[in-house]
């Protein structure tokens, strides 16, 4: 009796055991993975970022910037294709499909809207804008500053009026030293008896080199 009961008991695990596997099976063959790419119905673009969902289902996937996506569903789902600026489109897969892949394309057709007319006024009356147009502070954008900092007269004057940096003075002390180099333990040339240097003077001269120059806004214009 006792082994006709062991082996009962073995026969229904094994018959269990096979119907588990069988829908396990069964359940494995009806998964699909949907690979494919969304466009426009009239010019064939790719549509990016679009958002595919399974209907009734909180699972999607967002599609790249090329219209590719990918998404794992079942056999006899709903996917939903929705962008904004387009119409909303339903893909129902097919409970005959064959395999676990499948490739699509996807159109989708634009959206248009269509809005009440708008009229938008700065100001009420004319008064008002007269008043606004005398009276207001109206602060310099981003252009504005970047056209006063790089004005020529502007930098002229920050070049005559600054002072040296350090890295500026540095250069001029090493320039300065390499030149003393140059003459070390010897008198340095006089350039008065020299004509190439006397020519030079007189261009500089003729010139206006050694004027006064005390409006830095105006020298040079």
């Amino acid at each position: 009796m006792r082994l006709n009961a062991i082996l009962q008991c073995l026969f229904f695990l094994f018959c269990a055991s096979g119907i588990s596997t069988a829908v396990a099976q069964a359940s494995n063959e009806n998964i699909i993975q949907i690979n494919g790419v969304v466009m426009t119905a009239d010019s064939l673009r790719a549509v990016p970022y679009v958002t595919v969902q399974v209907k009734s289902k909180n699972r999607g996937v967002e599609a790249e910037y090329n219209g590719v996506f990918s998404i794992v569903c079942y056999k006899g789902d709903t996917l939903q294709f929705s962008s904004l600026g387009y119409r909303p489109k339903e893909f129902v897969v097919r409970k005959d499909l064959k395999g676990q892949f499948f490739s699509v394309i996807q159109l989708l057709v634009q959206d248009t809207f269509y809005l009440a007319e708008t009229i938008i006024r700065p100001l009420p009356t004319k008064e008002g804008f007269d008043y606004a147009f005398l009276h207001w502070h109206i602060p310099n954008d981003q252009y504005e500053m970047a056209r006063k900092n790089t004005d020529v007269y502007m930098l002229r004057a920050l070049a005559a009026t600054l002072p040296k940096d350090g890295r500026e003075s540095q250069t001029a002390l090493l320039q300065q030293q390499a030149r003393d180099a140059v003459y070390y333990g010897q008198n340095k040339p006089m350039n008065i008896l020299n004509p190439l240097a006397w020519a030079e003077f007189f261009d500089a001269w003729k010139r206006g080199d050694f004027r006064k120059k005390s409006n830095p806004y105006v020298d040079g214009q």
